[in-house]
This record gives C-alpha cells, structure tokens and sequence, in this order.
C-alpha cells in the first residue's frame, strides 16, 4: 500500500516543492471573505461553514538571511489588506524524515505545502470575530519531533474545534531541525550569543502573538492552552521550562510525547561542530552560514551517511535554564494544570515492526532485545507480568504494548508523576486503547491516531480511523474533554465519568475507548516493572 492510493478526489497532486492543498471540507460552502486588523496590518480570511478561517498569518519575520539562526523578530508591517487563504511556508526539512517512513495512512494528511524560510506563519479557525466573546484558545503544536511536519496537516485542522465547541484553534509553522535548534551559542561569537533554541523561540513569538491579537479573533488571550502531540508534546514540555513562555498560557496538553531532559550545552556544541564540519567550515567561520544557500544548510542535516545530530531544546542556562522535567517538575509553571497520556501501540506508527503473529521464542527474543541487559529469567518475569494483565492479547499484542510502554509511556508517566507530586495544579492522565480498522486492524492503536478524535476530524481522517459509526461517540467524547479542559482546566463534561485528577497513589486514568472508563492505575504494577528493568523506575 503506498501513499498515492490514498489520495482522493480533491487533490492535486504536485512536486515536492509545490503547493499542494487539500479542502476536505470542499462539501461546505464559503460564505465570503473576512478581515480582522492585527497589530502588524489588515488581514483577510474566509468566513466558511460557519467558522472564520485565516491561513498563513505572519507572526515574525522572514528567517532568511540575516535572521537565519537568530532570535524570531516581528513581521515587518504592511499597509494594505494582506489575504491569508492559503497555507504559508514550513520550514525547511528532509521529505524522507517523514515521507516514505510513517504509514501511508498518516503520510496522506501532509499537504505538502512549499516550505522555505519565511514559516514564521500560524493558522487560526473561529466562531466569530466578536472581541466581546473571549473564547478559550487552543495553540497546537505540530508533531515530527524536532526535525519535520509543519501546521497545516489535514488532521491538525481546527474547522470542528471552532464550529461545534466555540472555541478559537491556532496551529503554528516554527523552525525545525538545524533552522531552529542548531547551538550556536557555546562558540564564543557575540553575533551568536542568542542562537540557541530558537525554534521554541518562533513559538513563543507566536504566543505572543496570540496575547496581542487573538482578542480580535473573539479569543481570551488570558485563557490560552498549549497542546501537541509526538514533538509537540515535547515543545509543550519544554515551554514549561522557559521563563520567556511564562505567563503565555494557562494550561497544558501532552500527547504521546515528552521532554523529560534537554540537551546538554556541551552536546549540543559538539553536534554543532559536526554540523559545521559537514559544511567545512570551522567554529571561527559562523558568519557564512548566513550566506550559504538553504538546500546546502537542509543537505547537512541529513544523517544517513554517518553519525546522528540531535536537534532539540538545549538547556542552555539561558533561555531553557534546566532540564524541563528533570529532577522534577518545572517551577516555572507550576500552576498550569496538565492533561496528558498516550495510545495503546505507539510503536506501530514505525517502521519494521513486527505486526503478524509471534510465537513464544521469537516474543522471547524481542523482549530481551528491548531490555538489553536482562536475564532470561526478567524477560520471563515481565512477560508473565504484562500476560496476566492482558489474558486475552496474543503475542504479537503484548510485545507492541511492552516496546510502546518502554518508550513513549515510559516518559510519560514520569512526567505526570513528577508534575502531581508539585502539588500546586491538578494533573489528568488518559490512556486511548481505540483500534483502527485500517489495514485490516494490523495497526492497531498506532502514535497519531488520537488526534482526529481530539480535533474532531474523523471523517476527513478516514485514512487513519476508516468509517465505522463507533468513531463520532469517541470523538465527541474526547473532543469535549479537551475543550472542558482548555476552558476551565477540568475536562469533565456529561458524556464522560467523572475524570478526577491523576496522584501518585490512586493514579486515576481515563481509558479512551469505544466505552470509556476512569480506572486507577490500569496496568501500572507491569509498566513499573518494565521501568525497573529499563532502570528508569
């Protein structure tokens, strides 16, 4: 199955490079233009199916030139009415980190808009333009980890959020990979004594942004959630580490992802100077890096012929002064409340997983791979521990659920633990166990699929959720949960049990799933022997 088969009508299809924009929502029809002022000019959207829509707002400047590693300034003025109907650049990223390496069924919701350096850029959906209104605002945060994705997925469109919940949706393009995480900072130049996390910084631009202008939106810039999955759980993290976020928003949303410890300032140096190194040009040569053409810079980036860089948030003593959720908590932002969890088989979202059946020896062997260090008898141990939580899951099941527990749901975990023991704003823990019918069910709860059930989507998700109609009850269910949440930090609502928050002793958790139900600490005593084995207990 490749990608193309899961285009449909609507698409155009186009070279890499090219515009390529999908309306899924083509069956409603467009009631006319719409234009708000900010504070940089006028501006001019589309008001269709009952929602203002605004694409491409620029945010900052252009990043190109001499702004290429620097801190995100603000976007030069303008005069006249600027359209903002169509998706703005991405940044610039390797297409193979994510096209041909997700599924076909997640690749398809990339519109593939052009990237480039001026993706300073953000989207904005909502009911009504009426500043007296003060509606909740939910800014997400792209996933693709560090390195790739941009806003303008089709799965990350804020249509429904805005239409059937009456709140204002934001998604934002920031810059990625060595565009917006290379350490220029360690080098000693004092042109580059701010080149350091920047990517967050655009982000923090951006929220900015939404302070000053969401008012006009019929926004509350006084009740702004943060939320995003994958990286974008992880720039959620990290945010609550920085004293510039601070104040920015009230609540947060962790999806499927974490930042438990930024990159050390040395690593950091040393992986710049690799970076450097693929370019010839030495720490003393910074400044002609705002020269070099931009398919030279992204070229760089590319790993797959020697050792990895890792682009990330850099504790920096800086603008990220210490590990976000390491040794605890952050201060910073102990009273923002947190929603956060993950999906069943994460891990199925990757390549070269094993998705037919396994019999015992090679479940056996996969286990003690996963582990490294352990004996037989704990890769006995924890098998034993994760089938009697499971009595009805195959092999095959098991080790999917295990090698997502190891990974995503480890971190986690820690991060709610951690957060509750501050004590100082409720946690909310949830675990989604929904199967996807698509692919024959083999994909089973994959890293991803969640997200058009929080946003609302499904139907212009069918690619990931397939059609059947247990699919708008979870939808409406968990939507509504993360609307409750960004409007009051509670996210109970009538179509759920009472959700109370998650602690360290009781460590209540909502199940996502066709029937929804609070549990305490569903499958804790075999997560928490994993983690002792992994030796992150």
């Amino acid at each position: 199955m490749d990608r193309r088969s899961f285009i449909g009508a609507g698409t155009v299809a186009a070279g890499t490079l090219a515009t390529r924009i999908t309306n899924v929502f083509a069956d409603e029809p467009a009631a006319g233009p719409a234009t708000v002022t900010t504070t940089a000019g006028k501006i001019r959207g589309v008001h269709e199916a009952g929602v203002y829509t605004f694409r491409g707002v620029p945010y900052g400047a252009t990043t190109a030139g001499a702004g290429r590693f620097q801190p995100p300034a603000k976007p030069k003025p303008w005069s006249t009415v600027r359209e903002t109907t169509a998706l703005g650049q991405r940044s610039p990223q390797l297409l193979t980190a994510f096209h041909g390496v997700v599924p076909p069924e997640v690749e398809v919701m990339d519109r593939d808009e052009m990237m480039g350096e001026d993706c300073l850029v953000l989207n904005v959906w909502t009911p009504t333009l009426d500043r007296g209104r003060k509606l909740p605002v939910m800014v997400w945060l792209h996933g693709g980890g560090f390195t790739s994705g941009s806003g303008g997925f089709i799965c990350y469109d804020g249509i429904e959020l805005a239409r059937k919940h009456d709140v204002v949706a934001v998604t934002v393009n920031h810059r990625l990979s060595a565009f917006g995480y290379l350490y220029l900072a360690g080098f000693g130049s004092d042109r580059y004594t701010a080149a350091s996390n920047v990517g967050n910084l655009d982000i923090i631009a951006a929220l900015e942004w939404v302070r000053d202008n969401i008012a006009a939106f019929g926004g509350s810039p006084e009740n702004v959630t943060i939320f995003g999955q994958s990286g974008g759980g992880g720039k959620v993290s990290s945010l609550m580490a920085m004293p510039a976020a601070h104040g920015l928003f009230r609540r947060a949303i962790v999806q499927s992802g974490a930042d438990v410890k930024g990159i050390s300032h040395d690593a950091a140096s040393q992986a710049a100077e690799r970076y450097l190194a693929r370019l010839n040009l030495k720490p003393t040569q910074l400044d002609q890096l705002q020269q070099l053409p931009l398919e030279q810079l992204l070229k760089a980036t590319d790993s797959s012929g020697g050792p990895p860089i890792n682009f990330g948030p850099v504790v920096d003593g800086r603008s990220l002064p210490n590990d976000p959720f390491d040794p605890t908590a952050p201060g910073l932002s102990g009273n923002v409340p947190l929603l956060i969890g993950t999906v069943e088989t994460e891990v199925t979202f990757f390549p070269n997983q094993q998705l037919e059946p396994m019999d015992d020896a090679t479940f056996h062997a996969k286990v003690k791979q996963l582990l490294r260090t352990a004996s037989d008898a704990d890769v006995d141990r924890v098998i034993g521990a994760y089938r009697a939580g499971r009595r009805d899951r195959a092999n095959t099941d098991l080790y999917l659920i295990m090698a997502s527990d190891a990974t995503f749901r480890a971190n986690v975990l820690l991060e709610a633990e951690r957060k509750a023991e501050q004590t100082q704003a409720a946690v909310y823990q949830y675990y989604f166990t929904w199967r996807s019918p698509v692919r024959d069910g083999k994909l089973r709860t994959f890293h991803t699929l969640e997200i058009p059930f929080v946003f609302d989507n499904v139907d212009a998700c069918k690619s990931m959720t397939g059609s059947g109609a247990d699919r708008a009850a979870l939808a409406q269910r968990m939507s509504s949960a993360w609307v409750a949440f960004a409007r009051t930090g509670n996210p109970n609502h009538g179509g759920l049990p009472n959700w109370v928050p998650y602690d360290n002793t009781r460590r209540a958790t909502m199940i996502f799933n066709d029937e929804c139900v609070l549990l305490n600490d569903p499958y804790g005593s075999e997560q928490r022997l994993l983690r002792s084995l992994l030796g992150r207990a």
